[in-house]
């Protein structure tokens, strides 16, 4: 799944276009369905299935997502030669983002302990 194509733009500007969207996307698609899960009781019991298979369909897309957003990561470590002020910016909201990533996917696996982490969160709990 690409959501962006990477061809035309700079691999600073590319990360950052990334980033920004990784994170628009994990806050308005994926933490408002973690807002409705988590205080026990407020959801049927009927409805607790649905919602949580729609929540490991968005962790599977929310997977993706990091994938991309990761090689552009790559991408730009790889093709930069010096380090200006975008890249530097570009680099610490990806740090950014691996926190709420990390933050997001502890909250994913208290709903469904088996769903997988992102990349970032690997790293980080060996």
């Amino acid at each position: 799944m690409n959501f962006a194509t990477d061809t035309d733009h700079p691999p600073d500007i590319c990360l950052l276009l990334r980033v920004h969207a990784e994170q628009r996307w994990l806050a308005n698609n994926l933490v408002p369905i973690l807002r409705q899960l988590e205080p026990a009781g407020t959801i049927a019991e009927q409805d607790v299935g649905p919602a949580l298979a729609y929540l490991e369909v968005l962790w599977l897309e929310a997977r993706l997502r990091a994938a991309e957003t990761d090689a552009a990561y790559a991408k730009l470590e790889q093709d930069t030669a010096g380090s200006s002020l975008i890249d530097e910016k570009a680099r610490r909201y990806h740090a950014a983002l691996r926190r709420l990533r990390a933050s997001v996917g502890r909250r994913v696996a208290r709903l469904s302990p088996p769903f997988e982490q992102l990349p970032s969160q690997e790293a980080a709990s060996s």
